[in-house]
């Protein structure tokens, strides 16, 4: 009965909302990391500014969610640009270090008091994205079947966010699947030959970064409507390090890698914390060997436990080709 309640409930965390979120943003870093080879290791920066700019301009400033939106995909693009300027005509390794120090930065600038009166600080922003659960078609009240049951609103985010997923995997089929996506594929695999061959690698590179970039930042914009809430400590570096785990899990470089990987990672994730806690809570493990409150950590050290073991003996993921892993970094 304590399995079947801890796999219930891990299903229902792997296709709930986080789990679609997730799996959104991992598309992007799929387009930098797995077709590209760009080592991006502050995806969760692009989901920053989405979501602190939807926030801002609808708590902030009292304009329309919509209005918000097209202010997060300009902050989007205009953080790519940015990073990728100075960086992609060096190692990748100069990528890396920046990527994730940017983000860093705009974290605790969202958490300073200076730009409080912007982004609400320590505090964050709230209650803004009433304009999207206005078009929610289902009434109020749970749907599902048994303990497997959404409210109305986490139904309709759930919906949506799936649904930007399907369109974005089909996107990104099309485009790995003509010219300009097989020029990534080539940069990715040697960028000094397709550089031979007439093309621009810096040129291609920013694309990828751009399109990559945006799509991280509709998910840090559905993070932002699904919690009704924006707060710095939702950014952490450690989100980013989430979807490199999922992405190469799933198998990078391929279509629906993101998200096979986003529904294991969370079922796994979801499933090892709700069995711990309700061992430890009934007394099963005792809290000698593990308390109450060190489940977190626990959970978080069996995954990462997992990960070195995937990467040990299955680095391509469930549906990745090992020479997928094998990048030019020069």
């Amino acid at each position: 009965m304590i399995v079947w309640d801890a796999i219930q409930s891990a299903a229902q965390a792997a296709v709930g909302p986080t789990g679609a979120i997730y799996a959104l943003a991992a598309i992007g870093l799929n387009v930098h990391f797995g077709y590209t080879g760009l080592l991006n290791f502050g995806q969760v920066g692009f989901m920053l500014v989405g979501a602190y700019a939807v926030a801002a301009a609808g708590a902030t400033y009292g304009l329309s969610l919509w209005i918000g939106v097209i202010f997060a995909v300009l902050a989007a693009i205009a953080f790519a640009l940015l990073l990728g300027l100075p960086t992609l005509r060096l190692r990748a390794d100069y990528l890396a270090i920046t990527t994730i120090a940017a983000a860093e930065i705009l974290r605790l600038l969202s958490n300073s008091s200076y730009l409080q009166p912007v982004t609400g600080g320590v505090f964050g922003l709230q209650q803004f994205a009433g304009g999207f659960y206005d078009m929610n078609p289902f009434p109020s009240g749970r749907y599902g079947a048994g303990d497997f049951q959404f409210a109305a609103g986490d139904l309709w985010v759930m919906l949506v966010t799936w649904g930007m997923v399907l369109a974005f995997s089909a996107a990104m089929f099309l485009l790995m699947h003509s010219p300009w996506g097989r020029v990534l594929r080539a940069i990715r695999e040697d960028e000094d030959a397709a550089r031979s061959l007439g093309k621009n690698v810096f040129s291609y590179k920013m694309q990828s970064l751009i399109i990559g970039g945006v799509i991280g930042s509709v998910a840090g914009i559905m993070l932002a409507i699904n919690q009704q809430a924006v707060t710095p400590t939702a950014f952490q570096p450690e989100v980013t390090f989430d979807l490199y785990t999922l992405l190469i899990l799933g198998g990078a470089a391929r279509i629906f890698g993101p998200i096979l990987g986003s529904l294991l990672f969370w079922f796994v994730y979801n499933f090892i914390t709700s069995l711990l806690s309700t061992l430890t809570t009934d007394g099963t493990i005792p809290t000698s060997i593990l308390s109450s409150d060190k489940v977190g950590a626990a959970t978080t050290g069996l995954v990462g436990l997992a990960l070195i073991l995937l990467m040990a003996f299955r680095p391509q993921g469930v549906l990745g080709d090992r020479r997928e892993m094998l990048l030019d970094v020069r």
